[in-house]
């Protein structure tokens, strides 16, 4: 099932499956639970991001690739932050440059596959890992490369300002992407691809960081996982390509879909 959220022509928050032409079915139930087709179909005023996270976790340096790009060594381990929820924003929605980011380009692209957890994980198998997943989602891992440097070795401030996780424009359900490490991925900035990359990449499989995740850990249902991004990122191009006002950034993923908002 393809979900998306969204705001109906009459201000209300639906759940729903899209129809073309700008409408959806209408979906009763909990995102986490059961969800059942009404046969109402209606016009998608505005489209959302597919929920709200109760948590959202980060993977550094989770692609070959990148972590090369960046001159990185291959961790032992995941490498583990977080963004706040406030950093959520809608599909088209704008990205906006911080007005404490102006003291020289420095706001970066990071596309990135979303992982949903569904139902309430801990201490869970690698093995058993994805059986927790309720789906998957497009995400942005947007990120001020200055304050990332600089602040005490702690990425969370350089990637927590509002606007900094865009997430959308659907939850693909996990029955429809059994094999979350086959997904082709791109980041095009202007019409340009600047990021292209496979899942099959990841130093650390989807399963292997839910597990990790979980030990001693409770991941509610609606915890975002952001796991990590290809090569290509704006700090390792020559010259450094940083995001700026008026730029369109779209995330692509095989067979979830695409995500795209402008900077401001």
């Amino acid at each position: 099932m393809r979900i998306i959220r969204f705001e109906g022509e009459d201000g209300r928050v639906h759940l729903g499956e899209e129809r073309g032409s700008g409408r959806a079915e209408v979906l009763n139930g909990d995102l986490f639970g059961e969800l059942r087709p009404t046969g109402e179909t209606v016009c998608v005023g505005r489209l959302l991001a597919p929920l709200d996270p109760v948590n959202i976790f980060c993977v550094g340096l989770n692609y070959r690739a990148h972590a090369a790009e960046a001159n990185a060594p291959i961790p032992e381990d995941p490498v583990i932050f977080m963004k706040p929820t406030t950093a959520v924003t809608h599909p088209g929605d704008p990205i906006r440059v911080p007005a404490c980011c102006r003291r020289g380009p420095e706001v970066d692209y990071e596309g990135e596959l979303a992982v949903v957890i569904g139902t309430a994980a801990r201490d869970v198998t690698e093995e058993g890992a994805l059986s927790f997943v309720r789906g998957y989602t497009v995400a942005n891992d947007v990120s001020a490369r200055r304050w990332q440097r600089h602040n005490g070795g702690q990425w969370i401030r350089g990637k927590s300002f509002d606007t900094f996780c865009p997430l959308g424009p659907a939850l693909v359900t996990a029955d429809e992407i059994p094999d979350p490490q086959v997904l082709r991925l791109r980041t095009v900035v202007n019409g340009e691809v600047l990021q292209e990359g496979t899942t099959a990449d990841m130093i650390f499989p989807v399963a292997r960081v839910v597990s990790f995740l979980s030990q001693d850990t409770t991941l509610l249902p609606g915890t975002v996982i952001l796991t990590g991004t290809p090569p290509g990122v704006g700090f390792a191009r020559t010259p450094p390509r940083f995001l700026s006002v008026g730029d369109r950034v779209t995330v692509e993923i095989d067979r979830i879909g695409v995500l795209t908002n402008p900077v401001r």
